[in-house]
């Protein structure tokens, strides 16, 4: 009898425990997911104050009875915004989308052939290019600003498209990245390209950069970013309201002059946008892209 009795027991003991554990399990679930649902609450939060604010008046905005849900939402602000005369933001914003498309495809043209050439072409000052290249980062942009504003100015192009996009063509840190990625690149697939006939450029062209759309991808969205909120350089550069950007535009709405609250949380709304487009249709390649780059931790 007894040894019928212990072996319920121990059932009974193994049930106990794996329900303990399941409830474990669920508690822990279900902490995760709230405090996920918090955290994406919070991410969220300074988009809806844009929203909530662009869609209003000054007097509401600054007034002491602000309320977190208006009763009443202005969606004539949308047209308020776009007709104003003082600041052409529609303009400004395909101004910041032609700069950010051509200084992103010259960045990614330019640092992966440079990238490329350091990794794959043996030469004997190969590496000191490369730290030559590395030891400017460390140079800070306010020590070159004013030269590069000299030189672009002796060109005459101040207030113009080239003056805007050439000086951002060329990124130190692009290269060190498209670098590393390439030296981890499989060398049997430029060696079997090369037995083909082909020299560095073709096998470039034609076999490295199709299989390297995750590196690429992943550095179009970096550069494309920082191209689009750039605002010092394209605030002296410029000084025509034809060539202004959608950061400078937005800064034209809280001045010394002027101050239209509710069009520059809408515009800062809006001048959003093109990065979320951006970063959805490529933030698949994004982390993939930067941990072949080779930057660990």
């Amino acid at each position: 009898m007894a040894a019928a009795i212990a072996p319920d027991r121990a059932g009974e003991r193994a049930h106990a425990v794996g329900h303990g554990r399941g409830l474990l399990g669920r508690t822990a679930s279900a902490l995760a997911y709230l405090t996920l649902t918090i955290s994406a609450l919070l991410f969220l939060l300074p988009f809806y104050l844009l929203l909530r604010n662009g869609l209003d008046t000054d007097q509401d905005i600054t007034g002491p009875t602000w309320t977190f849900f208006p009763t009443h939402l202005h969606w004539e602000n949308f047209s308020e915004l776009f007709g104003d005369q003082n600041v052409p933001f529609l303009h400004s914003m395909l101004v910041s989308c032609t700069i950010a498309v051509l200084q992103t495809a010259g960045i990614l043209l330019l640092c992966s052939l440079a990238g490329y050439g350091l990794a794959r072409i043996p030469h004997p000052h190969a590496n000191k290019v490369f730290s030559l290249i590395l030891a400017s980062l460390m140079i800070p942009s306010a020590v070159t600003f004013v030269p590069s504003f000299v030189l672009v100015s002796s060109l005459g192009w101040v207030s113009s498209l080239r003056g805007l996009v050439v000086p951002g063509l060329f990124s130190a840190f692009t290269v060190f990245l498209f670098r590393q990625y390439f030296l981890g690149f499989p060398r049997e697939l430029e060696e079997a390209a090369r037995v083909d006939g082909l020299g560095y450029w073709s096998a470039f062209w034609r076999i490295v950069v199709p299989n390297s759309k995750p590196i690429f991808a992943a550095l179009a969205v970096i550069s494309f970013f920082s191209s689009w909120n750039a605002f010092l350089w394209p605030l002296v550069i410029g000084q025509d309201s034809n060539t202004w950007t959608v950061q400078v535009a937005l800064s034209t709405f809280l001045t010394a002059q002027t101050i239209n609250i509710h069009e520059l949380f809408l515009a800062a709304l809006i001048a959003i946008v093109p990065l979320l487009f951006v970063f959805a249709f490529l933030q698949r390649f994004l982390v993939q892209g930067v941990a072949s780059s080779g930057i660990k931790g």
